[in-house]
């Protein structure tokens, strides 16, 4: 790739800073965080110190941290958490054990609200029914609510107490405030003797229904994660490593770059590879989403965690461990999840100052009613209700929610989401350039046609120029010399072989003197093509073929023909974008009439052919400049300097790791149409974010001056408040059902 330069991303999409070394990056697991404020506290920490740029995830309970290790430790991010009044701690290699916490968590969320769900039942039954008051049913009531605000209640009182001793506030907070208020004076009334209401049945309820939001939103949570843990764990944990010849079962961890292993019908691979012997079918269905097995054999590539269907391969490892396929796609989705789209930002911003501001709003609303004349019974009740709707749960759970669901459904379809901010840049995509080989066409050429002279045998040829060809590495001579192969069944030995770079090569093939090339070639040892085969080489030609000219003995005496094949569905992805409204173009550095029917077959109007390596990031910058927006499809070192310079960039995952981490979406399976999949998911993932964020602000803006005004009693707060969680919840896991085209067409 001459001349060409990569600019590496920033998490925000823009480019590094100029002379910044390599930073050091770590995920950090927290625990404790109850809501957007608890994220926004931790990061606003981290942040503080010298060289360290944090992203905290409320929804995946992490925080990727980029750091100068010259100037930060390990050990003093995790006491800055500390300081914040939460728990971290490096997340762990393996998923098993964060998968059986996430488990754990859920367990003992779900038996404090079976317990607060037994009691609050009987207890509000007792408070709304007037012919269950019998004498002394207030003493009952205190009996049943005192469980439900001490052991369901727990954590909220727990949550709020540590960041009190550490001079912060959080949704748990107003839950606490709220519940404990409305708790301890209805204690006093009773203990008093006052003939005033008792809002025990308040403060249960209030802890019930918050109970039933957070625990919606803890099973979504481990759903979602569940799906890139549950990705991991896919990876073979063993593997049958070849010492001189015989066969040693060792654990997949301790498998080498170049170690030979054996994988039998019906295992899981235990690292990517190239086959060294054998032949099979491969269930990639895990990594791409494609459910028909690819046929492998010697020479062919093949992923870790695949599994082998039908005959017996050895496989020479070349990526192992951390190294993996599957291991790059898991920090991938890692990395897009800790991301923040800007909206989201906004929100988290409004949740960090939204706490105190509400605890004002309380104060003042009870100033407020109190001042009115009116009594002390409206005016407290008015002021609980403001604490309890204002929680701001909801809108901590926007994006992250939306992000574990897009990121965990698209690992099932091969597509990976480099981050939020990938997200918001297909809304504005107006072009889609894709470059040919290896993205539009197969990236291998094979034989599409042959003509032979009159009175020549085709057989004859075909053995003679597949004979020429064998010794040859290039494409188009490997493609003619596996063609004859196939055809003939075996080949003779070349000899005095001689390859003309640029123009074929020259061999002795049984006693014949043999010349496969081009035209030129021939012309230069005085051998010419007579009228009727040249006709039949411009024809060829004009179809965008590669025509090779066959030789021997001094006569001209047929032609073969060599293309690259179209993946079969190329068209049905220059549709679906078209369907997208987005214009499709062709960029490619082959020559015209090879570039245009390709365009022509797979219905591409717009060519732009003939550019060299190092000027496709030129000609997307020619665009953006002329007000296009551009989304640019590549699998080639060739391509990642286009990819970065694209404002979203799409890497088939079949090529090269460089174009991979310069792209802002993968398409692992490498099919062409996954990427109007992955515009398509990526853009339903963030009209459902603004969906999200839409609904909690407005919950918010209505319900705090229902609540001042009395309009909103504690309990009706504390379910719209619950409700307004359960809703981001239920409309983030809709992406969970999101379907590809391509399994509709297949």
């Amino acid at each position: 790739m001459t001349g060409a330069t990569v600019t590496p991303r920033t998490r925000a999409g823009g480019p590094a800073p100029a002379g910044a070394g390599p930073p050091a990056r770590t995920t950090l697991t927290i625990e404790g965080m109850t809501c957007a404020s608890c994220a926004t506290r931790i990061e606003r920490r981290l942040n503080r110190l010298e060289g360290v740029s944090a992203c905290v995830n409320f929804a995946a309970e992490q925080a990727e941290v980029s750091f100068d290790a010259g100037r930060v430790t390990l050990p003093a991010l995790v006491e800055a958490v500390a300081a914040a009044g939460y728990r971290a701690a490096p997340a762990a290699a393996t998923s098993a054990g964060t998968r059986h916490e996430r488990a754990g968590a859920e367990r003992a969320m779900r038996r404090r609200l079976a317990a607060a769900a037994a009691l609050t039942v009987p207890l509000a039954a007792l408070a709304w029914v007037g012919s269950l008051h019998f004498a002394g049913w207030r003493w009952l009531a205190l009996v049943l609510a005192t469980p439900v605000v001490a052991y369901s209640g727990r954590p909220f009182h727990a949550a709020a107490a540590r960041g009190l001793r550490h001079l912060s506030t959080s949704m748990d907070t107003l839950v606490s405030l709220g519940t404990l208020a409305a708790f301890a004076r209805s204690v006093v009334v009773l203990v008093a003797g006052l003939h005033e209401p008792v809002y025990f049945d308040a403060a249960a309820m209030i802890t019930t229904l918050v109970l039933l939001g957070r625990y919606f939103e803890l099973r979504a949570k481990r759903r979602s994660a569940d799906a890139i843990t549950g990705l991991l764990e896919l990876g073979a944990k063993r593997a049958r490593v070849l010492h001189d010849g015989e066969e040693r079962l060792i654990t997949a961890d301790a498998l080498a770059v170049g170690d030979l292993f054996v994988v039998r019908p019906g295992e899981r691979l235990a690292a990517d590879g190239i086959v060294d012997r054998g032949s099979s079918e491969i269930d990639t269905s895990m990594l791409t989403g494609e459910s028909i097995p690819s046929p492998v054999a010697a020479g062919d590539a093949v992923t870790g965690a695949t599994i082998n269907l039908s005959g017996q391969l050895v496989v020479r490892a070349t990526r192992v461990g951390a190294e993996t396929t599957l291991a790059h796609i898991a920090r991938l989705v890692g990395e897009a999840q800790a991301g923040k789209a800007r909206v989201q930002r906004l929100a988290d911003r409004v949740a960090g100052v939204f706490v105190p501001v509400v605890g004002l709003v309380a104060l003042g609303t009870l100033g407020a009613w109190l001042a009115s004349g009116a009594g002390a019974e409206t005016a407290f009740t008015a002021a609980v209700a403001v604490i309890v709707c204002a929680c701001p749960c909801a809108l901590g759970l926007a994006t992250p929610l939306a992000l574990l669901a897009a990121s965990g459904r698209g690992a099932q379809l091969g597509i990976v989401i480099g981050g939020p901010e990938a997200l918001e840049r297909t809304r504005s995509v107006t072009t889609v350039l894709f470059d040919k080989t290896g993205t539009i066409t197969e990236g291998r050429m094979s034989v599409a046609a042959r003509v032979v002279a009159p009175g020549e045998r085709e057989r004859a040829m075909l053995a003679l120029a597949g004979s020429a060809e064998q010794p040859s590495e290039h494409p188009v001579a490997r493609a003619i010399a596996a063609y004859a192969r196939a055809e003939l069944g075996s080949l003779a030995n070349a000899t005095s072989f001689v390859s003309r770079p640029g123009l074929g090569a020259r061999a002795t093939v049984e006693g014949h003197d043999v010349l496969v090339g081009r035209e030129a070639l021939l012309e230069r040892e005085g051998v010419a093509l007579p009228p009727g085969l040249r006709d039949a080489a411009e024809e060829l030609a004009a179809t965008g073929a590669t025509v090779v000219s066959v030789a021997w003995d001094g006569r001209a005496r047929g032609l073969i023909a060599v293309s690259d094949t179209v993946k079969p569905s190329a068209a049905a992805a220059v549709s679906a974008l078209s369907a997208l409204g987005l214009t499709p173009a062709l960029l490619t550095g082959d020559n015209a009439g090879a570039a245009q029917a390709v365009a022509r077959e797979v219905g591409i109007e717009r060519v732009i052919s003939g550019v060299l390596p190092d000027g496709k990031a030129a000609e997307v910058a020619a665009l953006q400049a002329a007000g296009e927006v551009v989304a640019m499809v590549g699998d080639g070192i060739n391509d990642a300097p286009a990819l970065a310079q694209a404002d979203l960039g799409i890497a088939i995952g079949t090529g090269s790791d460089i174009a991979i981490q310069a792209a802002d979406l993968t398409l692992v399976s490498g099919d062409p149409l996954a990427a109007a999949d992955a515009i398509r998911l990526a853009r339903q993932t963030l009209a459902i974010i603004k969906g999200n964020l839409f609904w909690a602000f407005a919950y918010n803006i209505a319900a705090i001056p229902l609540a001042a005004a009395g309009v909103l009693s504690p309990i009706l707060a504390a379910a719209a408040m619950s409700a307004s969680s359960v809703f981001v919840v239920s409309n983030s896991l809709r992406l969970r059902r999101f379907t590809p085209r391509r399994t509709t067409i297949a």
